[in-house]
């Protein structure tokens, strides 16, 4: 299953977007260890079937991949931030380490065994990259031929295509970028670039670190050494491994409901304060794919600035 996330205009009659389904949200929680009942799926700012919104050319692409035994609307804060300033993003969900629901009601849930790795991810996103081609093309690469948003199909520009994923997604970005030149430019979100990556890559990447640094993961360390382009890392201060994705944001209010303690929910979400992630989030990912894939510059990857305090850059 593929979510595409886009531009759009007249929204007023489509209905408004789930961050995931009923049925993907009790089984989340019930796998975290949360009721079942505690909250449901909140709504997104997104709007289901709206036409897209162009006012200019074809629409930059960036592709989203998930981490071990997650999902696809993880990175839900970042992904409408993209589309809200003209991106097309498409959110995988890894069949067999996701938690996903299909259009018959069929849902996945991550197994052990066979176990995905990152090359299995980046086989994934490889296939998906093929339908994009399709959707520029003009074509329609729905599985079942469902019609597509008014203005989708021929809107990508399959030459603008950038990637980021979390975690084991992160490792995946950058397996992919190794072996497919369609992607320009790769994100990783606390990736710890594991199996060891070992060929060299020329076009831009950026790290957003927290549990897996440089300084103390090897393997992080070697994929820093591979980039011969454009390179980057940055870490916020207080972060935890989940502190780029929507947990930052979401865990806090379900931890008001159930009483969780102050202790657990920092082993959850680091010390970062959830409004301060929420906006890191939004800000660095849409600057390093303006750079890279519009060649808009502004000065928030140049080095430390006064209104993200929290940001530290590793030389």
């Amino acid at each position: 299953m593929a979510g595409v996330w886009y531009p759009a205009r007249g929204v007023e009659r489509y209905p408004a977007a789930r961050w995931t389904s009923p049925a993907v949200a009790r089984a989340l929680l019930t796998a975290a260890d949360f009721p079942a009942d505690v909250a449901v799926a909140p709504l997104t700012a997104g709007h289901e079937g709206a036409p897209v919104r162009r006012t200019g050319g074809r629409l930059p692409v960036v592709v989203f991949s998930h981490g071990a035994h997650d999902h696809r609307a993880d990175t839900t804060i970042v992904v409408q931030e993209l589309a809200s300033h003209g991106y097309v993003v498409i959110t995988v969900d890894h069949t067999y380490d996701a938690f996903s629901e299909f259009p018959d009601g069929r849902l996945t849930v991550p197994l052990d065994r066979p176990a995905l790795g990152p090359r299995d991810f980046a086989t994934d996103i490889r296939f998906v990259l093929d339908r994009i081609e399709e959707l520029a093309a003009g074509r329609n690469p729905d599985a079942e031929h469902r019609p597509l948003p008014a203005g989708l199909r021929g809107g990508l520009d399959p030459h603008r295509i950038g990637m980021f994923g979390w975690s084991k997604g992160a490792s995946a970005t950058a397996f992919v970028m190794s072996e497919d030149q369609r992607v320009r430019a790769g994100l990783s979100f606390d990736g710890p670039m594991q199996p060891t990556i070992t060929t060299d890559l020329d076009r831009p990447f950026m790290l957003m670190t927290a549990e897996f640094p440089r300084a103390t993961q090897p393997s992080v360390a070697e994929f820093w050494s591979r980039l011969r382009g454009w390179r980057l890392d940055v870490q916020a201060e207080g972060a935890a491994h989940s502190s780029y994705c929507d947990v930052q944001f979401l865990i806090p209010q379900l931890a008001q409901a159930v009483g969780m303690s102050d202790a657990d929910l920092q082993s959850w979400i680091g010390t970062l304060d959830p409004t301060r992630a929420v906006r890191i989030q939004q800000a660095y990912p849409l600057a390093f794919f303006d750079l890279h894939l519009r060649q808009r510059r502004g000065h928030l990857l140049d080095g430390p600035c006064s209104a993200f305090p929290e940001v530290k850059f590793n030389p």
